[in-house]
């Protein structure tokens, strides 16, 4: 019985070592299941890990806005920072080793506008505080049962489809036709600097400097969000490692991207409407739908779950006004808080920079104002 039990576990410990040695090997996945399989299951691996790690972290660019308005600089700036310190730090190292070549992507290889990315920036940050999270925190919020993020999460997704291709096309077009500028290197803000990508690498150990000081300035309530937020980060930079190791292996082009909320959201709305025309799976379509089980299973595993609605104090039109901003924001700006000022801001774009400064700014006046006349933030 033993042996044949040893004989057991020999067979097994082989198989689980051919399939692994099949994992790394990605030429042999990709031909095994083709590319847009093969980004759609790491797409989705990536996004239970985002999925999972924000909701247990309440990883939040809102509450991190918040804090600092009210000069608090606490657990959710802290986390806020430290997530964004992790992602910068792997992506940078993995830059200056040779591993990441993110100079044809559409943070910096495409057509930017910088009246598209601040404006857009601003109206995105507006529609946050309305809305009471961004896009990636909307579907996070949904996971746990909350009905208002679903509205606004729908409604957020249709806007965004009627601005890259609909009713609201024309005016993202004209707004962003005000101050284009060209793709390139030059797009790079350590380029235009000139300074190498590991100057990029001392200013993500200031984040994380930043977020350690901020976390001990509040142990006792942040040790549990760490990790969480480390996690996240971490995420962010797996996405464009992953794009990047497939792209290196296909024939065919594939984009080396970070994550994004804004284009998934819409194109996951068409491909429930309109079967036939979705586009093929790929990164994106693994993506979102994996962030909303990540959530929906540490909400359960934690005891967060619960269903939550509209109450006397939430006005229905405060949070679809906001979707609206969003919606449209995010397109103009060429992403969200993580499409473009994490997961653009990691690679150094001027544009991503310029949209995550702007939706800073945009969140920190309309909460300033909204306080002030005592509506609800």
């Amino acid at each position: 019985m033993q042996a044949l039990w040893g004989g057991h576990c020999l067979e097994s410990i082989s198989v689980i070592s051919e399939l692994l040695g099949n994992f790394v090997n990605i030429a042999t996945l990709l031909e095994s299941y083709g590319d847009h399989w093969v980004l759609a299951i790491g797409g989705a691996l990536i996004g239970l890990l985002f999925g999972f790690s924000a909701q247990r972290s309440k990883f939040c660019a809102r509450a991190a806005v918040i804090e600092c308005c009210e000069g608090e600089w606490r657990q959710r700036f802290a986390g806020w920072m430290l997530a964004f310190a992790s992602a910068v730090l792997v992506v940078q190292l993995a830059i200056s080793l040779g591993f990441l070549k993110p100079e044809s992507s559409r943070h910096l290889g495409s057509l930017g506008s910088v009246s598209g990315s601040v404006l857009g920036g601003l109206m995105f940050g507006i529609g946050m505080i309305m809305t009471r999270g961004c896009a990636s925190r909307l579907i996070i919020l949904s996971a746990n049962g909350n009905l208002r993020a679903w509205i606004s999460g729908l409604v957020f997704a249709v806007t965004v489809q009627a601005t890259i291709s609909g009713a609201l096309a024309p005016i993202r077009l004209n707004i962003a036709s005000w101050w284009p500028i060209d793709g390139g290197v030059q797009r790079n803000v350590l380029n235009f600097l000139g300074v190498s990508a590991w100057a990029g690498l001392f200013i993500g150990l200031i984040f994380l400097a930043v977020a350690v000081w901020r976390f001990k300035a509040t142990a006792g309530q942040a040790k549990a969000s760490i990790l969480g937020n480390i996690f996240v980060g971490l995420a962010i930079a797996m996405g464009w490692l992953f794009t990047q190791w497939v792209a290196g292996a296909s024939f065919e082009p594939i984009p080396v991207q970070g994550l994004s909320f804004s284009g998934p959201s819409a194109e996951w709305l068409t491909r429930v409407l309109y079967t036939d025309t979705a586009p093929k799976f790929a990164f994106d379509a693994g993506l979102l739908p994996s962030v909303f089980v990540g959530s929906l299973i540490a909400s359960v595993l934690f005891g967060e779950f619960k269903f939550e609605g509209f109450q006397t104090e939430n006005k229905l039109g405060h949070y679809l006004s906001g979707a609206i901003l969003m919606g449209f924001g995010a397109v103009l700006a060429g992403g969200c808080t993580v499409g473009a000022g994490m997961s653009g801001g990691v690679v150094f774009s001027d544009t991503a920079w310029l949209t995550l400064i702007s939706i800073i700014a945009g969140a920190a006046m309309t909460y300033q104002f909204l306080k002030s006349i005592g509506a609800p933030t």
